[in-house]
């Protein structure tokens, strides 16, 4: 067999696991958790046992050793069947876990990558805080030396598995304001003295996924548990971010679809006028963009994906990626809902949960207004 065959032939596989498993273990509970806003922690246990949450990290951390081609297929697969599961794989994987196999000591990925890999913690990230989200440079969240411990102190906001999240790597400032070297990261455990979860947010979408604040009282954290050195934090942060945006991409890409392929299938059942409505110009025209919209958001997170796998830089292709698809998914679930009339608007069909989750993707991980501004910047580069 062709090298290219077994490949594929591996990725199909992949696919199917994700499918199956998220039609087994999701597809059932999803109406159910988004109004109540459930975290399934025990959902995610369950993931770590099948390689979800440590698609990245290599066999000796007890991961699945899998690159961003698998990676890409898991997240648009789960998210297929909800928005919000697709979301936390996401974070887990691309932000917390990736950071410190990224950037951590061999002391620290023996510590901690097992436990993330395998889904015994729930890993979260910060960088956002109450008043600064694009405009990092000017955060407030504050690390002072003291010997060989930071005391930090501040807030983190928006931030994923802010409650359930045993470890979260943090960025705050060690240094001067505006300054891109005067930002640390830092794991930190739960349990440590002065770290706790703060409000839990009551989202529009993706309200599966748990999200709340950080908050920091004088929490004492050794210096064994910083991410490289000091003043490295933001360069991290912003590399961190390229893989991150692949996967707000590869999200994107699978409300898309699942909004897509529900809208095909009401098309072809729902009759108007003694025909199914996808006889209709109208209709099919809807599905014909809409499907090639999903075609070019997926090519545009293939090659983003193609690039950091092969660790190159994929910065402006990444950007690309994750605004133009969560544009896409918004575009794709708004036409869905409408294909769908009067059901769409309803909770009794899945179209209303595409078209409110789509509307984060926009947003998270940089908005695409910061897409645009990262796009020129390295287009004007060239």
């Amino acid at each position: 067999m062709h090298t290219a065959d077994a490949l594929t032939d591996n990725l199909q596989l992949i696919r199917q696991s994700a499918r199956d498993f998220a039609e087994t273990h999701i597809r059932p509970r999803v109406m159910e958790w988004d109004e109540s806003q459930h975290f399934p922690i025990d959902l995610f246990h369950r993931m770590g046992q099948h390689g979800f949450l440590g698609v990245l990290v290599p066999h000796e951390y007890h991961g699945a050793g899998l690159g961003y081609r698998e990676y890409i297929t898991i997240i648009e697969e789960i998210a297929k069947v909800c928005g919000s599961i697709g979301l936390s794989v996401a974070a887990h994987n691309s932000l917390c876990t990736n950071h410190i196999l990224t950037f951590g000591t061999e002391e620290q990925k023996q510590k901690y990558l097992p436990k993330l890999a395998t889904g015994e913690w729930i890993g979260a990230w910060g960088l956002t805080e109450p008043n600064t989200g694009s405009d990092a440079g000017r955060m407030k969240c504050v690390a002072e030396k003291d010997g060989d411990y930071y005391v930090i102190n501040g807030t983190k906001s928006w931030i994923t598995h802010g409650i359930s999240g045993q470890v979260a790597v943090v960025i705050v400032r060690t240094g001067e304001l505006l300054d891109s070297r005067g930002m640390t990261a830092f794991i930190i455990e739960r349990d440590m003295p002065g770290f706790s979860g703060g409000k839990k947010e009551n989202k529009l979408g993706m309200r599966a996924s748990e999200t709340a604040e950080l908050i920091f009282d004088n929490c004492r954290v050794h210096k064994s548990q910083m991410l490289g050195a000091e003043g490295d934090g933001f360069v991290q942060a912003m590399k961190i971010l390229d893989g991150g945006r692949i996967s707000i991409a590869a999200l994107s890409l699978g409300i898309a679809k699942g909004a897509y392929e529900a809208s095909v299938k009401y098309a072809k059942e729902r009759e108007q006028f003694g025909q199914p409505i996808a006889n209709f110009q109208g209709i099919s025209f809807k599905l014909a963009d809409m499907a090639t919209r999903i075609s070019a958001a997926e090519l545009l997170t293939r090659q983003a994906g193609e690039l950091k796998g092969a660790g190159l830089k994929c910065t402006k292709e990444a950007a690309m990626a994750k605004y133009y698809a969560s544009e896409v998914s918004v575009a794709v679930s708004t036409d869905a809902v409408q294909i769908h009339g009067g059901y769409g608007y309803t909770k009794d069909f899945p179209v209303e949960k595409f078209y409110r989750d789509s509307k984060l993707c926009t947003i998270g991980e940089g908005t695409s207004e910061i897409q645009k501004i990262v796009i020129a910047r390295e287009a004007l580069r060239d």
